[in-house]
C-alpha cells in the first residue's frame, strides 16, 4: 500500500510547542494525532542547550512515529515588542527545522496572518475564531485545546489548502475568487538567496 499523505504542523515555543499530525484522506484531512512538547516542567529555568535538544528529542519522536511526508511552521512575527523574544522563538524553530531536514521532510513556514486567512477567511481572526474553526474544519467534537494544539492544526491545515489538493476548495468558511498564489503566500520566508534582498524600506 502507498504511504500515507501526512502533514506535520508545528506552533512553535521556546517553553512549549504544540504540533498537529494531519494524514490526507479523499474525504479530507483528519487528525491523526495532537499534543504538547514540552521544554520544562512549569517554569523551571533549565539551561537553553538542554531544552532546545527537548524540544528537538520529541519533535523526532512525532516524526519517528507518524512518518510526515511535509512540515508546516509557524514564521517568527517580523515585528517583536522584545527582540530577545525573536531570538529565543529563533532557536526553537532551529531544532525544528534541523530536525526536518534529517529526517529529508520540506518544511514549509506560514505567516500567522496567512494561516487564519486560509483557515477561516480573515487574516485578523481571533485565537477563539480560530479553535472553532479548526473544529469546523476536521469535524472534531469541540475546539481543540490548549491553544498551542489548535494552532497547530491550524498550520497543517493552511499547508494543505495551500495544496493542489485543497487550495481551490479552501476553508468552508472562506470564499476565494481568482486566487493568486504568489501573493497570497509570497515566497518562501526561509529560502536563502544568493543575493540579500533591498533594504529601501527599511528606512
Amino acid at each position: 500500500m502507498p504511504t500515507p499523505k501526512r502533514i506535520l504542523g508545528i506552533d512553535p515555543g521556546l517553553q512549549v510547542t504544540g504540533y498537529g499530525v494531519l494524514e490526507v484522506t479523499d474525504a479530507g484531512p483528519r487528525v491523526c494525532e495532537a499534543g504538547v512538547i514540552r521544554s520544562a516542567e512549569g517554569r523551571d529555568t533549565a539551561d537553553m542547550a538542554r531544552r532546545v535538544k527537548t524540544l528537538y528529542d520529541g519533535l523526532c519522536e512525532v516524526l519517528e512515529q507518524y512518518s510526515p511526508t511535509a512540515m508546516a511552521v509557524e514564521q517568527l512575527f517580523a515585528h517583536y515588542d522584545h527582540p530577545r523574544t525573536a531570538i529565543l522563538m529563533a532557536h526553537a524553530r532551529g531544532a525544528f527545522f534541523l530536525a526536518g531536514a534529517q529526517y529529508s521532510i520540506p518544511v514549509t513556514s506560514y505567516a500567522p496572518a496567512r494561516v487564519k486567512k486560509l483557515v477561516t477567511g480573515s487574516g485578523r481572526a481571533s485565537k477563539e475564531q480560530m479553535q472553532h474553526a479548526v473544529a469546523r474544519e476536521l469535524n472534531l467534537a469541540g475546539p481543540p485545546e490548549p491553544h498551542d494544539v489548535a494552532d497547530a492544526l491550524a498550520i497543517a491545515l493552511c499547508h494543505y489548502f495551500a495544496g493542489s489538493g485543497g487550495i481551490m476548495g479552501g476553508a468552508r468558511g472562506a470564499t476565494f475568487t481568482g486566487i493568486n498564489c504568489e501573493a497570497l503566500f509570497g515566497p518562501d520566508p526561509d529560502r536563502i538567496d544568493d543575493e540579500p534582498e533591498s533594504t529601501d524600506d527599511a528606512a
